[in-house]
């Protein structure tokens, strides 16, 4: 919601305010702007690529020149006490409740509901990154990213960013640890 303030303008009636809008800077940018100002901001080499269509994780990866461990998938988890955390886990694997659990020291997490998410950050499923989110939720990240160029949401689909991950995970001051486990094959 913009933010509405009143202000006056010369040549108009004394006492009479009309009304002014404010943007933030989260309202006037597209995500792609929200995520390069707030990388800028942050002293991070941001690199937004056009994503190629894909069916799977492979694919995906193939098409961005990746292994698909370098896809970084950014969860927004969240807590029992109605905050919320980021976890970035590699697109190889999945996380894992009981070790994040641990790690955040609470009993209950869950992930929102699609809508809620976008609430939490600015951003749709499938965009969603730390970098210019509407808020800087705690960020959790997994062992395995440390040390590697990855690919995680850029704000807006069809779009990724390829960032260095010391660099981000350095500006947000993550919490790094195992949190993940081997992805499990999916049911047919």
């Amino acid at each position: 919601m913009p933010v509405v303030g009143y202000s006056r303008k010369v040549g108009r009636r004394p006492g009479r305010f009309r009304p002014a809008l404010w943007l933030t800077p989260f309202m006037t940018t597209s995500g792609r702007d929200r995520v390069i100002d707030d990388a800028a901001r942050r002293g991070i080499l941001v690199e937004i690529v056009e994503r190629p269509p894909a069916s799977s994780l492979e694919e995906a990866a193939a098409g961005l020149g990746l292994e698909p461990s370098e896809i970084v998938k950014t969860l927004v988890v969240k807590r029992h006490d109605g905050d919320f955390v980021f976890a970035l886990v590699p697109g190889d694997r999945q996380i894992s409740w009981a070790k994040l659990r641990a790690l955040v020291n609470v009993n209950k997490l869950s992930m929102p509901h699609q809508d809620v998410a976008r609430d939490a950050t600015g951003y749709e499923r499938g965009t969603i990154t730390p970098l210019g989110s509407t808020t800087a939720w705690p960020v959790f990240a997994d062992e395995r990213i440390v040390g590697r160029r990855i690919a995680l949401g850029a704000g807006e689909h069809g779009l990724s960013a390829f960032v260095d991950a010391d660099q981000l995970l350095d500006s947000y001051g993550a919490t790094i640890a195992d949190i993940t486990d081997e992805l499990k094959p999916r049911e047919a």
